[in-house]
């Protein structure tokens, strides 16, 4: 299933996008899309529903793809070629940070880049959405506490994030840095997570194509890692890392400036598009 919210922000709509590609209202039968609703039994009253017996939405603006998000953690350097991109050696675990839910915004919404940033860079993630609590589980099970995947938008303040004191969080979490969507596609539809076709445009341009098959740590791994240290609950975010292409690992390196439009996408997981505004 595709799951979505839609509507104006703070007062979205849960849906599913059916065979069709029409949107089609679950708020008679879910309070949002998150919670217990996206549980394996959540998700298994929603797939016993007849899409057609469901009210048609009209096309409107699509909220992140998921509620209640209580953790977005975000894995960096996960990719091998970006990781020789960036001149930085492959960890030796999973670098673990945190993107504040406060910079979860829709899939289309406005980005906003920060005042005073002069390095504001692009990353397409494949998001992994828990569905169920997680605590120390092992690897051969972790999968079985992922709802689904999302698009996500790891966008970075690369200025903040390594030329500042302090850790990375600060140039992750700017408001607006989040966009995650435009569905959480459940993990049935979604035949190998390692094998994922990136792409990712500025203005146009492609500056990401990458593949997840280069993931350094598979999301079985992440999850199971993470969960060893954190419970993981449902609504949780993980972005997983990123493919070769970001603005800092170009020569010279290249960043976002007002009026920049950037469309990003993963195969089967559909695309996002934003526009880069200066926040004045």
């Amino acid at each position: 299933m595709k799951l979505m919210r839609v509507g104006e922000a703070g007062r979205e709509k849960p849906a599913l996008l059916d065979a069709d590609g029409k949107i089609r209202d679950l708020s008679a039968h879910v309070a949002d899309i998150g919670g217990e609703a996206i549980s394996p039994a959540g998700l298994a009253r929603i797939a016993a529903i007849d899409p057609k017996t469901l009210p048609e939405l009209a096309p409107g603006r699509i909220g992140a793809c998921v509620a209640g998000t209580g953790k977005f953690i975000c894995i960096g350097l996960n990719f091998s070629d970006h990781a020789a991109e960036t001149g930085a050696t492959v960890p030796p675990e999973p670098v673990i940070f945190m993107k504040a839910t406060s910079a979860i915004v829709g899939p289309n919404d406005t980005v906003l880049i920060p005042r005073g940033s002069e390095k504001t860079d692009w990353e397409v993630e494949l998001g992994v959405i828990i569905g169920k609590t997680a605590k120390y589980v092992s690897e051969a099970d972790a999968l079985d506490y992922v709802a689904g995947y999302c698009v996500s938008h790891d966008v970075s303040e690369r200025a903040f994030q390594t030329e500042r004191a302090g850790q990375w969080t600060k140039g992750k979490s700017c408001d607006t840095f989040g966009p995650i969507g435009p569905w959480l596609v459940t993990k049935d539809e979604v035949a190998d997570p390692q094998n994922l076709a990136m792409w990712l445009k500025v203005n146009g341009q492609t500056m990401q194509n990458g593949s997840s098959k280069t993931m350094v740590y598979g999301v079985a791994h992440i999850v199971s890692y993470l969960s060893q240290f954190m419970s993981l609950h449902p609504g949780d975010v993980i972005s997983t890392g990123t493919p070769p292409g970001v603005g800092m690992g170009m020569k010279p390196p290249r960043f976002l400036r007002d009026g920049d439009v950037v469309e990003l996408g993963i195969e089967g997981l559909g695309s996002q598009k934003q526009s880069f505004v200066a926040d004045r």
